[in-house]
């Protein structure tokens, strides 16, 4: 409702209850108008709408890409929702990235821990609730802003300029924007992966991601000694995360099979299987093993199945998991996602050991020719090391034209004696390129960085820690923080007001009158970086 109107609303809903009369309802409405969301189901309804939407944009035009940055405290995701809409004007398919591996690292009582499941599955329910608690806060701080120049510019007799701030406040853009939210491999059965699913969506996800690895093996995704799970055992997952949107009234709630299957090279159990070529059959048929002629060629524990009409015994380890045939991931990728595609899922995630647009649209198109509006969510990485693997690329691309790479040694070309080459150049551009490439040529919708903060906070500290503590001293922090705040606009450098106080003096003001007692007098501090 436009900001007048409401405020006519309540000073009619006032006047009809007349112990309410030391209620503005200018107050009220402003109040009203800066929490726009008043639950995480009102937040996971709205963004699945935008998602949807997104979708929909990119099928028709593939440069509609979306992005994410993972963060891992809400001031973060705050702060870079702020950054968005200062420098390119809208949030429009910018979302946020919430990372299992963050919260294991940064979030969890246990303190830091590696990304195999280990850390309270209810931390990431939270972290949902904290970012969007601050996002939210973002509004009200905006919109508050915007309220105080409204009731300058009315003290003032300024009517036109009332009029143009109102339609700004009644056109506002909210920084709430969707989480895609990594629930692992679901934190136990499909029923735990439905409760936690549940908690999620309450906290306003909308979006849910969910990797095929085994709940109690899980390992990050750029990490050895993966292990898998048969399809319908994922299957019964992916159907408890679109029950728990459906029970919760977000119908257009958004699943995102992920496939660890490339560097999977393990399963710790052998598919139920009905019929030749069921899926449980085709898993099956991935398995290493060994040909057998008799019952004479089984030893005690052995396991046979069926395989391709012929009795075979899988290779099995002392931890009891069973092998993979080798070099059959990206086989199994593709049958992954047709099947998680066909099940459920509305988006996939493969996980690659590289960024290399042709690796990953040669799986895509083998899942198009069964699926064609598949599309992906990629992980851009900070497991890849980008600088080497765009400058070997490069000088594999010459190598096949039969261009001169004399020069260069491709082992060694993340040295930055290389750095001003010609081929560095060039594997920069290609970097900067790659989400536009990888968009238009293999089907990715979404791209996110999954910790790219959790390295943001180390290389900043880093940085200060050095200066500060070394011969700097407080130079350190003037020229490498505060003076670049100042001058690049950044809100922190007035942290008080970031921080809500000046929408906690202006409610003061609304409860209590001319009795209030407010932070933002002539002695803050804070009034040093007024007007610069």
């Amino acid at each position: 409702m436009p900001y007048a109107s409401d405020v006519d609303a309540l000073a009619s809903l006032i006047k009809q209850n007349p112990t309410w009369a030391a209620i503005n309802p200018k107050h009220a409405a402003r109040m009203r108008a800066q929490n726009q969301f008043k639950t995480g189901l009102d937040i996971a309804k709205y963004t699945a709408k935008i998602m949807r939407e997104d979708m929909a944009a990119y099928d028709a035009d593939t440069a509609q890409y979306t992005q994410s940055l993972g963060c891992w405290h809400g001031f973060i995701g705050q702060q870079k929702l702020i950054s968005i809409k200062k420098h390119f004007g809208t949030t429009k398919r910018r979302y946020l990235y919430l990372s299992g591996w963050m919260v294991a690292a940064l979030r969890s009582q246990f303190g830091p821990l590696p990304d195999q499941s280990m850390h309270e599955k209810t931390s990431v329910s939270s972290l949902i609730g904290e970012l969007y608690t601050f996002l939210r806060q973002a509004d009200a701080w905006e919109l508050n802003h915007l309220f105080r120049d409204l009731e300058a510019a009315e003290n003032a007799g300024d009517a036109a300029k009332a009029k143009e701030i109102e339609a700004a406040i009644d056109g506002h853009e909210t920084h709430i924007v969707p989480i895609i939210a990594d629930i692992d491999a679901g934190f136990g059965n499909a029923e735990a992966t439905y409760l936690l699913a549940k908690q999620m969506i309450e906290a306003g996800a909308c979006c849910i991601q969910i990797e095929n690895q085994v709940s109690d093996e899980k390992q990050c995704g750029h990490q050895d000694g993966k292990v898998t799970v048969p399809h319908a055992d994922f299957l019964a997952k992916i159907n408890a995360v679109r029950l728990a949107f459906l029970e919760l009234g977000v119908d257009d709630g958004v699943i995102v099979a992920r496939t660890d299957s490339l560097g999977a090279g393990l399963t710790k159990q052998i598919a139920v299987t009905n019929e030749p070529g069921d899926l449980g059959d085709q898993y099956n048929s991935f398995i290493d093993g060994d040909v057998i002629e008799s019952a004479d060629d089984i030893a005690n524990g052995d396991v046979v199945i069926k395989q391709n009409g012929k009795l075979v015994r899988p290779k099995r380890l002392a931890s009891g998991l069973f092998q993979f045939k080798a070099g059959s991931g990206e086989d199994r990728v593709v049958m992954d996602c047709i099947a998680s595609l066909q099940n459920g899922a509305d988006l996939l995630w493969i996980e690659t050991e590289k960024p290399h647009v042709g690796q990953i649209a040669g799986m895509v198109n083998r899942i198009r020719e069964v699926v064609p509006s598949a599309k992906l969510v990629y992980n851009n990485s900070p497991s890849f090391n980008w600088t080497l693997n765009f400058r070997q690329q490069v000088f594999d691309a010459w190598a096949a034209e039969g261009k001169d790479v004399s020069a260069y040694d491709r082992d060694k070309l993340m040295s930055a004696d290389y750095d001003s080459t010609e081929l560095a150049t060039l594997a920069d551009e290609w970097t900067a390129n790659f989400q536009r490439d990888a968009s238009r040529e293999a089907g990715i919708f979404h791209h996110l960085i999954t910790l790219p903060t959790y390295h943001t906070a180390a290389l900043s500290t880093d940085n200060l820690a050095k200066g500060y503590f070394g011969d700097e001293g407080m130079l350190a922090y003037v020229a490498g923080v505060q003076r670049k705040e100042i001058r690049q606009g950044i809100a922190t450098v007035k942290h008080q007001d970031m921080a809500g106080s000046n929408i906690g003096d202006d409610h003061k003001e609304f409860f209590a009158g001319e009795a209030a007692l407010k932070a933002g007098g002539k002695d803050n501090t804070m009034g040093q970086f007024e007007n610069i």
